[in-house]
């Protein structure tokens, strides 16, 4: 583990903590928030960190966040946006080699801020069944390219109650994050070394999570609904901008 750890600069190390405390705070105040905020700066300055250990620090606390709000879940949402993440997986997993990873980036960060835009207009997206396989297709695809899979799937899940939002999500995004870990395991893209990152950082993960516990029900629909909106445009912004700079 110290052999692990000297890998990487202490100040690294510390800004990276203090990101999983945030990025595990926000998770459980509005079911999105992990890997938007810990992505982007992780693979400018950790970039041992994405896709695989992201993957494992996200679906865990997702998956605490579905299971503390499991009555909120809305089953047939669940499953139509696992069907589409899986296909979405699948497709990432063949592409990264033999597709550009920055044009895909480019192209998703664009239609992020395109259904941003609508939806800041007054469009009303609904979580339907069309829409939640489109959008867990999206996420399957952005999720185990980058770590970052919520924004799609937080857009079509936008007018959803606040609970029934991070719930659902939560499931969703932890039952995606393990089947990208497969996929990528499969085809040796996480290795042991990048899975004791994940162990390293998840105390820090487990304590954002935990102070999120009271604020998360002093949370409006409004504010929920412009505070998706917003990591989203936020989180299509620094990808493009991390895109074009490498």
């Amino acid at each position: 583990m110290a052999a692990l750890i000297d890998l990487v600069d202490p100040l690294s190390w510390l800004l990276m903590a203090c990101l999983v405390v945030l990025a595990a705070f926000l998770q459980g105040v509005g079911g999105i928030g992990f890997a938007m905020l810990v992505a982007p700066i992780a693979a400018l300055i950790f970039p041992q960190l994405v896709p695989g250990p992201l993957l494992a620090l996200g679906g865990s606390v997702s998956l605490l966040a579905a299971l503390r709000e499991r009555q909120h879940i809305v089953p047939n949402v669940v499953v139509c946006a696992l069907g589409g993440r899986a296909a979405g997986s699948l497709i990432a997993v063949l592409g990264m080699t033999q597709l550009p990873i920055a044009a895909v980036n480019l192209g998703f960060a664009f239609a992020i801020l395109g259904a941003v835009a609508l939806s800041a207009w007054g469009l009303r997206i609904l979580p339907s069944t069309r829409n939640m396989i489109l959008a867990g297709i999206a996420s399957g695809i952005m999720g185990t390219l980058t770590s970052v899979g919520a924004p799609a799937l937080a857009i079509a899940m936008q007018n959803l109650a606040p609970a029934q939002l991070r719930a659902s999500l939560g499931l969703i995004l932890f039952l995606g994050a393990s089947l990208s870990l497969v996929l990528l395991m499969l085809v040796g893209l996480f290795s042991l070394q990048q899975a004791m990152l994940s162990i390293v950082l998840y105390p820090f993960m487990l304590l954002g999570f935990a102070l999120s516990g009271q604020l998360r029900h002093q949370v409006s629909l409004p504010l929920m609904r412009r505070l998706l909106l917003g990591i989203c445009s936020i989180s299509a912004l620094v990808l493009i901008a991390r895109t074009l700079w490498h």
